[in-house]
């Protein structure tokens, strides 16, 4: 992070010294760009996503001959096609920490602050400029992923299309659950405001808030775990058979979308109230 986008702000202001959305979107493109985690972050998730994706499939695929009837009805290349999201996920989350709390740490925080005072709309066009930028990224490695798992299928097995029921919907909801993850993961960072604290809370969001519900009847696991992000998740990149005891993928993409916006509504709050 250099002092380049603080100035940014000041040259973009009007001759009377107002700044708007559109200026401090500029601002937090500028950051964003020159945050060095942002590349390391999206060129590792690349990797991660379509790295496993070709691996699952060929070698779920090289095993579907030795499937059972059940087994082969049950075979969903489009789930299997984007398995490398589940590690993409925390990659994602982590940039989306890192979008704040970088200028916490660095202390750019207060010259951002000073330059624009109205926070709310500082974090506003950081989540503008967040969404936009990893919702762009996460949906084209989704369909890079998706592309690359199919064309990685062993010969004579049953691939999925874009075509077919259901996996176009998938695709895309793979690419908005790691765009949600990322504003899930700024909420995170504008409450918390330590990266190492914002990535835990994120991660125990994400894989170890589910686990508290293991010993607890399966009643209750059925009833609750369905609303956790993972479980939504799973169920947002199925085509072929739900999972059992989910919620239905647009009513899981509404429950993130309320994640994603009591976070930053929170993030908002302890912004204007906190010093720098």
């Amino acid at each position: 992070m250099t002092a380049v986008p603080v100035a940014a702000v000041h040259a973009t202001r009007d001759p009377q010294g107002h700044y708007g959305f559109a200026n401090l979107a500029r601002m937090e493109w500028v950051k964003l760009r020159s945050l060095r985690s942002t590349g390391w972050m999206l060129g590792m998730a690349a990797a991660a996503v379509i790295g496993i994706s070709i691996l699952v499939m060929a070698v779920d695929s090289a095993h579907y001959a030795h499937l059972s009837a059940a087994g082969r009805a049950s075979w969903d290349p489009t789930n299997a096609g984007l398995s490398g999201l589940a590690f993409a996920q925390l990659l994602i989350g982590a940039l989306g920490v890192l979008t704040i709390t970088g200028e916490y740490s660095s202390g750019m925080i207060r010259a951002t602050f000073a330059a624009a005072p109205r926070r709310p709309l500082v974090l506003a066009a950081k989540i503008a400029v967040l969404g936009a930028v990893t919702l762009a990224a996460a949906e084209l490695l989704a369909f890079t992923a998706f592309l690359a798992g199919q064309a990685a299928v062993a010969h004579g097995v049953p691939h999925a299309t874009l075509g077919q029921p259901g996996v176009l919907r998938a695709v895309l909801m793979a690419g908005v659950y790691l765009c949600l993850i990322a504003l899930i993961g700024l909420g995170a960072g504008a409450i918390i405001r330590h990266t190492v604290g914002g990535i835990a809370a994120v991660v125990g969001l994400i894989f170890a808030l589910p686990l508290l519900f293991v010993p607890l009847p399966e009643s209750v696991q059925h009833a609750a775990v369905k609303f956790l992000p993972e479980a939504i998740a799973a169920n947002s990149m199925v085509a072929v058979r739900p999972e059992p005891y989910s919620l239905s993928p647009w009513t899981g993409l509404g429950m993130l979308c309320l994640y994603a916006a009591v976070l930053l509504g929170a993030g908002a709050m302890v912004l204007a109230k906190r010093d720098a």
